[in-house]
This record gives structure tokens, C-alpha cells and sequence, in this order.
């Protein structure tokens, strides 16, 4: 009723680059079931004489468009009644078509060879020099050419003008078209915080409420979807729900939920799909959001790879203007995916984001709704970037007020304050953190360390964008040497807890000046079907371990920390202990807020 339409044309040539493909060796009936069966319908336009296909292929295309236009009339006059059978067209040619019969005696037009080069070594083999003018000469370009090697103005004339040109068309240039959206103040969807991890929050679920009012401010433009692989309830994005449905064009019964075939929520469980369909969005000049369970998103690593480099070479190209940014949502992550276990734990996509060129790519790990909210509306305002947002979906501990939240944010990294206690000297060691959960094990080791070690002077600083933990020169957001040994020290041990694998933290920070005293705790592909703070324990990240790691480190602890970590250790087999019995974690642990 609202959109355009797209015209797929399989042009079927027999093979790949070395084998012959699926789709060309199976019969015509089959073939033609296959695509009725996957909702179209299909054309075929088949020869290998060039003048008869070319004539097919002006007629069926004349057919297929009449199609599309009779189907978007009577929706847009009648409304939608059921869903439409979209033509498309199956080309089946020869591959490497009028190209040189045989090569060396070997077949190539129509086979696979015409894949490849086919002549390899022009310089030393004549024979093959002749054979490519022979086929240059076939195309008779005395006809096409004048006497200076200029098109013809009869064939000239035929090209397409103006807009009509497919690089000169706006819906392929998306920044043309682009219209900001119109963003609600993201401070009024706020969670009250009176005192640092003490309230309760699901982070996600406080940013769909936010998201749910971006979608209704604008429902008329029609400008901005979610997608994801069926998981936008799941992800506690359900509150978008509320203004818009599902897009649905196939049957509704009346018991399903929230169906329509005018909906802005994209789901189907395809991770590609839904990547594909959001560049598509992005690229013709609208906006979009990607929620998606973290260990999953890994199935669009090479198309995500594709879009970043897209990115890249055009952002160099001046009348390539920018599109929105496309904004990718983690959730139901590695640390929170106890009850689906090993095969849903994979904090790894973040690590192949940093992969891409710095001007291109951004990573958030917000620790709590706040800080979510305020990266949420920076990503959706941002142009031309890849943003990777991880946050959990759970019911947390939050940490920041609103102001407090959008200054951090803003910063990217900081010292918490309130958290630490060396405002009148220097640390003896910096706890630091990046994500929700390691926020979480750091502060409770510090509430720790505070109880057996009160003359212990802790600093702690929470990373919510990760790459400021680079250079300067390496990334934009990056520190400067001299901000980045004020907050780590150059001298001091820092305990580095870290939502994804260890190693991107010290492969960001390797250049840094203390880098050799940073230690860092992660995922380290430690998982099962078990408890939420199990698996921190499976994965050292927990409060106990961080806590002996202090004390492996730190010389002023002397002897007396002995006492406390054989404490610590106590406590792990108590932990085990409790989960085995009860298949809970320990109250204190569960339900543990920060106390100072």
C-alpha cells in the first residue's frame, strides 16, 4: 500500500565458478513449484539466441510491471484483502554467452570455464590473442563506434537522463532522501536512581518504551522499523507493540498477536534477512533499529563486513551523502543466558566490529537503563556508522541518575566516584569494568575489598564506549596518553573486568603506558546450562575471583590477605555447594545491592 517493489530476476546460467549450480539442473516444473511454493510468479525467458531473448525478456518485463502496478492500485484503492502473488522472472542463458566457443579445445561458452580467465596468457600464446579479437571483433563495433571511438548519438540517445540514471537515481543515493526523526527527550523515560545500586530496572525494557514513542511520533513518515529474528517481546522490547504490529501479509488468525500487514516490526528468524532488509531501509534513506540475541548475530559477520566497507569507500565519495547509522541492539547475552546455555553464549561479535576502520564503527556497553537510554538516542542520531549496543535484558541494579548517565555517556569513560575512595591520594589499584554484568562483580568486589581492607585504596572506572580505550591516534573517541594514565595510573594494577573475550581489551589498550599491569577478566568459553552468577564463576569473572586477584597484586596486603582469600575460596565452594542443592544462587549473592 506504502512501499515500492522489487522485481527478482534469477538469471540462471548453469554454473558457478568450477560445478554446475542446483537450481539449473533440476526440471522446469520444479523449478517453477519452487518459486510458486515460495509465493511468486515466475517468467521464464530461455534461449541462447541473443535477438530472440532480448525480445522475450522487453515483453515479460512489460508483463511483470503491469503486474506490480495492478497490485499496488487495488491495495492502495481497496485497502489490503489478501496477499498478492509478485511476479519475478527466471532467465536461463548461457553462461559466458557469446563469448569464445572453445578455448584450447575446450568447451567455454555454456560451461564453466567462461567462469574463469579465459585466456590466461595472451602475451606468450598468439593463438590467443586471435581469439580475443575474433570475439571483441563479434560485437562489430564499427557499428557502435564512430571513426574517434564515440558512441553513436542514435545509441547515446538511449541511455536514461537525469534521475532516471541508476547512479543518479535518489532512492539509491538513501542520504538524499534522509529525514531526522523525530526523537522524543529520551531524559523523560529516566529511572529514578536516588542512591547508586539500590533501584531495580530491566534496561531494554525502559529503552522500548522509548522506542515506542520514536515509532508513533513517526508513524506518519514512515520512516523508522525494528527488526529482528523474532524476538522484539523476548528482547522486553514488547512496549512497540503498543503503537504498531507485526508486519504480516500471510494469513492472521484471530488469535494471533499483534499481526498486520501495515505493521513496522520486522521479525522472521533469518538474521540475514533481517540485515539485508534493514541496509535496504537504510540505504533508500530511512532508519532502523536490529535487536538480536548476542550469540546469533555472528550468522551476518560478512554482510556486516560488506556494509562497513560500503561506509568506508563512501564516505571519500562527495555527492554520496550520509545515511543513518545502522544500530544494532545485543541482548539476552553471554552472562544472562544460563537457562539456554553453552550454545547461546558467545560475546565474539564485538571483537570482528573492531575489525573495520575506526571512522565506521562504534561499540557501547551501557551498564544500566540510563546509560541505555542515552546511547540509544545518540546511535539513532548518528550518520553513517556501524553502532554495536550490548545490554542486558534482566532485572539489574542501577547505578547512574538520567544527568548522571548522559555525562558518562557523553565522556564514554569515567571514574565512579561514589564507588571509589582515593579522592585524597593515589590508588593502590584501579578495578575497572565494561558492560553490565562485570559492572555489577567489580562493585561487589569492591564492597569487599572495602570490608576486609578499609585502609585499601580503590579506584573504579566503567568503560560504557569501548573504544575509548584505544589511542588517540587510532580512533576518534580514543584517550589521549596523558587522560588515559590520569584515570588507569602508570604505575598501578588494574583489574579489568570485561563483558566479551579478554583479549580486546588488551589488544585496544596494548600501546597504553600501563598496559603491562592491566589484567583482564572475561568470557573465556566457560559455559553450561546453570546459574546467572555460576557463570561468572566458570569464567573467573566473579566478585571472589576479582577480589583475589587484588590480593595476588597489590605488596601493601602483605600476609594478611591470606586470611581473606582462603575466605574467598570458602565462599566458591559454598556457591557450588548451594546451586547443586537448591539450583539458585546464594542470597547474598542474588540479591546483593551496593551498601555505602
Amino acid at each position: 500500500m506504502h512501499d515500492g517493489a522489487v522485481l527478482p530476476i534469477l538469471h540462471l546460467n548453469g554454473y558457478k565458478i568450477a560445478n554446475p549450480t542446483v537450481l539449473a539442473r533440476i526440471s522446469h516444473e520444479e523449478l517453477e513449484s519452487l518459486f510458486v511454493g515460495y509465493g511468486y510468479k515466475p517468467y521464464f525467458v530461455e534461449g541462447d539466441d541473443p535477438a530472440d531473448v532480448h525480445q522475450q525478456m522487453a515483453a515479460t518485463l512489460d508483463i511483470a510491471i503491469a503486474e506490480i502496478q495492478n497490485i499496488q492500485r487495488e491495495a492502495r484503492v481497496h485497502g489490503f484483502t489478501e496477499r498478492p502473488q509478485w511476479p519475478m522472472i527466471v532467465m536461463r542463458t548461457p553462461k559466458g554467452w557469446t563469448g569464445p566457443k572453445e578455448v584450447d579445445g575446450k568447451k567455454t561458452e555454456g560451461y564453466w570455464r567462461s567462469h574463469q580467465v579465459p585466456f590466461g596468457n595472451i602475451a606468450k600464446q598468439p593463438e590467443h590473442l586471435k581469439l580475443l579479437e575474433d570475439w571483441m571483433k563479434s560485437y562489430k563495433p564499427e557499428e557502435l563506434f564512430d571513426s574517434n571511438g564515440k558512441l553513436i548519438p542514435e545509441l547515446a540517445e538511449l541511455a536514461p537522463k537525469g534521475h532516471r540514471r541508476m547512479g543518479d537515481n535518489p532512492h539509491a543515493n538513501g542520504g538524499i532522501l534522509l529525514c531526522d526523526l523525530k526523537m522524543p527527550d529520551f531524559r523523560d523515560y529516566g529511572v529514578d536512581v536516588l542512591k547508586p545500586g539500590q533501584a531495580i530496572a530491566e534496561a531494554t525494557q525502559v529503552a522500548g518504551t522509548f522506542l515506542r514513542d520514536i515509532m508513533q511520533l513517526n508513524q506518519e513518515r514512515r520512516n523508522f522499523r525494528i527488526l529482528g529474528p523474532d524476538e522484539t517481546v523476548s528482547n522486553r522490547l514488547s512496549s512497540v507493540l503498543e503503537v504498531t504490529d507485526r508486519d504480516w501479509v500471510a494469513q492472521i488468525l484471530p488469535e494471533d498477536d499483534h499481526l498486520s500487514p501495515d505493521g513496522r516490526v520486522m521479525e522472521i528468524l533469518s538474521e540475514t534477512c533481517c540485515q539485508g532488509w534493514l541496509e535496504g531501509y537504510l540505504l533508500t534513506g530511512r532508519h532502523g533499529f536490529f535487536s538480536c540475541y548476542e550469540a546469533f548475530i555472528h550468522i551476518i559477520d560478512s554482510m556486516f563486513n560488506q556494509h562497513a566497507k560500503w561506509l568506508k569507500t563512501t564516505r571519500h565519495i562527495p555527492w554520496r551523502k550520509p545515511i543513518a547509522s545502522l544500530n544494532y541492539l545485543l541482548t539476552s547475552h553471554v552472562w544472562r543466558q544460563d537457562h539456554n546455555g553453552f550454545s547461546h553464549q558467545d560475546p565474539g561479535f564485538i571483537d570482528h566490529v573492531v575489525n573495520k576502520k575506526a571512522e565506521i564503527v562504534r561499540v557501547y556497553l551501557p551498564p544500566d537503563a540510563n546509560t541505555l537510554l542515552s546511547v540509544t538516542d545518540h546511535c539513532l542520531r548518528s550518520r553513517n556508522y556501524v553502532n554495536v549496543i550490548v545490554a542486558g535484558k534482566q532485572p539489574a541494579l542501577q547505578y547512574l541518575d538520567i544527568d548522571a548517565a548522559i555525562k558518562h555517556c557523553t565522556k564514554g569513560i569515567g571514574i565512579w566516584e561514589w564507588a571509589s575512595n582515593d579522592q585524597d591520594g593515589d590508588p593502590d589499584v584501579v578495578m575497572a569494568c565494561a558492560g553490565d554484568i562485570p559492572t555489577l562483580e567489580t562493585l561487589a568486589a569492591v564492597d569487599i575489598l572495602r570490608q576486609h581492607f578499609p585502609d585499601l585504596k580503590v579506584r573504579v572506572v566503567n568503560v560504557v564506549d569501548l573504544m575509548t580505550l584505544q589511542p588517540k591516534s587510532e580512533h576518534p573517541h580514543g584517550l589521549s596518553e596523558k587522560d588515559f594514565d590520569t584515570i588507569f595510573t602508570t604505575d598501578k594494577h588494574i583489574i579489568f573486568a570485561f563483558h566479551g573475550y579478554p583479549w580486546l581489551i588488551h589488544r585496544l589498550t596494548y600501546r597504553h603506558t600501563n598496559h603491562d599491569q592491566m589484567h583482564v577478566r572475561g568470557y573465556k568459553e566457560e559455559g553450561t546450562t546453570t546459574t546467572p552468577f555460576d557463570m561468572v564463576v566458570l569464567n573467573e569473572l566473579d566478585r571472589f575471583h576479582l577480589v583475589m586477584d587484588v590480593i595476588e597484586r597489590v605488596p601493601k596486603l602483605g600476609y594478611r590477605a591470606a586470611y581473606v582469600k582462603q575466605h574467598l575460596q570458602d565462599k566458591l565452594i559454598e556457591h557450588k555447594q548451594y546451586i547443586d542443592k537448591y539450583g539458585d544462587d546464594m542470597p547474598e549473592i542474588r540479591d546483593w545491592k551496593w551498601p555505602y
